[in-house]
C-alpha cells in the first residue's frame, strides 16, 4: 500500500526545502511546480495547446512565463483558459508519477493543494510555515520580486493560518535542523501506520 501525503504552503514558507527532506527519508516527491516547468520547456506537452491558444506566449519551442504573465495581466479572464489547458496535463503527470512510484510514501508537493482541492485525493496532508516577517524575507532576498508583486501572490493564497488548520501535520521551517526533525517525525507516524495497517 502506498501513502499519499499532500505537501503544501504558501509563498517563500519552505516547501521546496521541506520537499527534499522527504525525499531524504526514503519517500518519492512529485512536484507540481516542476511538472509545468518541464510542460512548458522544450517539447513539452504543454507547447502545442497553448501554441494553438496563445501564440504570442511562445519562444521558440518553449513556453514563455514572462509573456504568460504579461497575458494574464492584460486580461485575467485568460487565466481559467490557461488552467483548462495545463491543469489537465498535470493530473496525467501526477497520475504518471503514482502508477510508477515505488515507496511506500508518495508526497505530493502542490502550492494550491486545499485551493484546488486536491487534499480529498490524499490520505494526509502537511503545510509547511515560518512568521510573516521570514516568509517576506525569504521571498524578497531571491532578487527576482518586489514587495508589491509578494503581497500581490500572498493575496491570492488562501491564508496559511487557515492552511494550517486544515492540515493534519504542521511542519514549521524556522530552522532546517527543526524542519528536519518534524519531516523525520511525519514520516515515522505514517511507517507505523502503514504498519499497522
Amino acid at each position: 500500500m502506498m501513502f499519499k501525503l499532500g505537501l503544501t504552503g504558501s509563498i517563500g514558507m519552505g516547501k521546496s526545502t521541506t520537499a527534499k527532506m522527504f525525499a531524504g527519508f526514503g519517500c518519492d516527491v512529485w512536484d507540481a511546480d516542476a511538472a509545468v516547468h518541464r510542460m512548458y520547456g522544450p517539447g513539452g506537452d504543454a507547447v502545442g495547446p497553448m501554441k494553438k491558444a496563445f501564440p504570442s506566449a511562445i519562444d521558440g519551442d518553449t513556453v514563455s512565463r514572462d509573456r504568460l504573465r504579461q497575458i494574464i495581466a492584460d486580461d485575467p479572464a485568460t487565466l481559467k483558459r490557461i488552467e483548462a489547458i495545463v491543469h489537465p496535463l498535470v493530473a496525467q503527470d501526477r497520475a504518471y508519477f503514482l502508477a510508477t512510484a515505488t515507496s511506500d510514501i508518495a508526497v505530493l508537493d502542490i502550492p494550491l493543494l486545499f485551493e484546488t482541492g486536491g487534499d480529498a485525493e490524499m490520505d494526509a496532508t502537511a503545510c509547511v510555515t515560518v512568521s510573516e516577517d521570514e516568509q517576506e524575507r525569504r521571498v524578497l532576498d531571491r532578487g527576482n520580486m518586489t514587495p508589491e508583486q509578494f503581497q500581490q501572490i500572498k493575496a491570492k493564497q488562501m491564508p496559511a493560518s487557515e492552511k494550517c488548520a486544515r492540515a493534519d501535520f504542521v511542519i514549521e521551517t524556522d530552522t532546517l535542523e527543526h524542519a528536519r526533525a518534524q519531516v523525520r517525525n511525519v514520516v515515522e507516524i505514517i511507517r507505523r501506520r502503514l504498519a499497522d495497517a
